[in-house]
């Protein structure tokens, strides 16, 4: 009778969710997934496409001008987002790790803050009608939104569930139950918006704006809790492997974990970098600000200097006029007519005096 397989067994288990799909070269190209959920996911993203595109026309329409960038952002954040669900990294990840963990770097690390960059919020604020504005500024300005939205509760729904979901059983679990993962994946893209919507600071958050240095500082948080977890995973046991995710190698696991070390400290670090160049283009733009304001004060100043006049004001001469007048002596320094003398200088002679 053979013996029951050992605990610490890393035989891949085969998964009631997804199929086994080999990482062949057909398959990168042609393992596209089409199920409801997928189907719903381009919907979607086609969708969104659609509207951005013809608010952007909106807004030239009415001659003013939107920016490309923002446009060629917003609509590469929406091929990741597809990318990370329907595209064969999909499929991949029932049996590698590291495709799950490419996966989830394009939901929480790629996808949006691209989606960030193009503004959508505030093109919407900019186009829609005026019913679909209050509406949608009533859900930014709503307790919820703003309990959701708190820096602290986006950095724990950002780093946390990356945490739970990749040292737990959660990973195994979600795994052989393709509704929750599809769930979970749509929360990992949520808690990185809310994460990265402030941090790129182009789209206003209402009750939380986030300063530079806060900006740069919530990163810099983020690099050592992003290390450890792929140190983490890198360090896996067997038995902590094959629990958590028994579909996958150890292996494979282990490499997985070095990817997510690895990309998730250049994603920082890129991210850093652009907050800095902004921050010293800001304060290059509030130094010009001040520099215009004195330079335009001075300019009054010296205008309403060159326009006064000495008898506008009845007789007291402005700073400006004495500066270019000859020194006024006081009046103990001056000297005093002689009244007598010059009397006698012009007394008409008398009759007698002859």
């Amino acid at each position: 009778m053979p013996l029951a397989p050992s605990k610490t067994t890393v035989d891949i288990v085969p998964t009631a969710g997804m199929d086994r799909v080999e990482f062949t070269l057909h398959n990168s190209l042609t393992a596209w997934q089409f199920g409801p959920f997928q189907l719903a996911v381009i919907v979607a993203v086609v969708a969104l496409a659609a509207w951005y595109l013809q608010a952007d026309w909106k807004l030239a329409a009415r001659g003013r001008r939107w920016s490309r960038k923002r446009t060629a952002a917003f609509l590469s954040g929406l091929v990741v987002v597809d990318l990370a669900l329907q595209s064969p990294i999909a499929g991949y990840t029932g049996t590698y790790f590291q495709a799950h963990i490419v996966q989830h770097l394009l939901l929480m690390v790629v996808g949006p803050p691209l989606l960030a960059l193009g503004a959508p919020s505030t093109l919407l604020l900019q186009t829609a009608a005026r019913p679909t504005k209050e509406r949608w500024l009533r859900i930014l300005n709503s307790k919820p939104f703003a309990v959701i939205s708190h820096p602290l509760s986006a950095w724990v729904l950002y780093y946390g569930a990356m945490y739970m979901f990749f040292l737990t059983p959660i990973v195994g679990y979600s795994m052989n139950h393709m509704a929750l993962m599809d769930l979970i994946n749509l929360g990992f893209l949520g808690g990185a918006t809310l994460f990265w919507w402030p941090t790129i600071g182009v789209d206003p958050v209402p009750h939380w704006k986030l300063g530079y240095g806060a900006r740069m500082l919530n990163l810099f948080i983020g690099v050592p809790v992003e290390t450890w977890l792929g140190v983490a995973l890198m360090n896996e046991s067997r038995l902590a492997a094959h629990v958590d995710a028994p579909m996958y190698s150890l292996a494979s696991v282990h490499s997985g974990g070095s990817l997510l070390w690895m990309f998730s400290e250049l994603a920082s670090a890129g991210a850093i970098l652009p907050i800095f160049i902004q921050w010293m283009r800001s304060e290059d733009r509030k130094a010009a600000r001040a520099d215009a304001a004195l330079d335009a004060e001075e300019a009054a100043l010296a205008t309403s200097l060159a326009e006064q006049s000495y008898d506008d004001l009845d007789g007291v001469m402005s700073r400006w006029e004495a500066s270019l007048r000859a020194p006024v002596e006081p009046p103990w320094q001056v000297a005093q007519p002689v009244v007598e003398a010059d009397m006698q200088s012009r007394r008409v002679p008398e009759v007698g005096d002859r």
